[in-house]
């Protein structure tokens, strides 16, 4: 009898523990935050919604913020990273390639947030974004090698390319079915693809 009630107890203690939710935060710019969509239908609730469905208790915390750029990202991590995040992901770039800022100080600052994640134990998903035509191969190179690169001096986990979801075979760019008239966010049909393509990355992150 004893024995039972013990174990109850220990099974009710246990219990809260099981059922609390593990928190992703995602740390990004207009990309993450949700420019130009309802609320419901941005890139967290859309990845939240998307990982529940396929049985994972997690919440997707919105760490993304319209125009932020590499360093903005950085000067945020440790407040983002509160004790009760347990990965992260990183989209990050875009306002960067952009405004044509040098890709040696993108770098670096993706680096230091790359750094500062691991070092706190971690998981990362690192999302690539791809760079502007209208500055040049070199640049274009640049930015394209940063990401793998960074990757792999890392250990984290990898996606080359946000948009590849919705990416034009032909044009190699974003399919305009799926983007904001802007040409440069998705629309909602267009996160709901990302997500998709980007869901089993989610999911590997979670179970390491």
């Amino acid at each position: 009898m004893v024995s039972f009630k013990l174990l109850a107890l220990v099974l009710l203690l246990a219990l809260p523990a099981n059922a609390e939710p593990k928190v992703i935060a995602a740390l990004g710019d207009s990309l993450t935050q949700g420019y130009g969509l309802e609320q419901s239908d941005g890139f967290v609730p859309q990845l939240q919604a998307w990982l529940q469905g396929q049985g994972a208790a997690v919440s997707v915390m919105n760490a993304g913020v319209s125009g932020d750029t590499t360093a903005g990202g950085l000067a945020r991590l440790d407040w983002t990273l509160t004790p009760d995040v347990g990965a992260l992901i990183v989209i990050l770039g875009g306002n960067d390639f952009l405004r044509g800022i040098d890709p040696a100080s993108s770098r670096a600052n993706l680096a230091g947030i790359l750094k500062g994640s691991v070092a706190k134990g971690l998981p990362v998903l690192f999302v690539g974004v791809p760079a502007p035509r209208n500055f040049g191969a070199e640049y274009q190179e640049a930015v394209e090698a940063m990401y793998p690169e960074l990757a792999a001096e890392y250990g984290v986990f990898y996606a080359p390319n946000f948009f590849a979801p919705i990416m034009d075979a032909a044009t190699n760019l974003p399919d305009p079915t799926f983007m904001q008239a802007d040409r440069i966010h998705p629309n909602t049909a267009g996160v709901l693809r990302i997500v998709e393509g980007l869901g089993p990355k989610v999911l590997e992150l979670l179970g390491r």
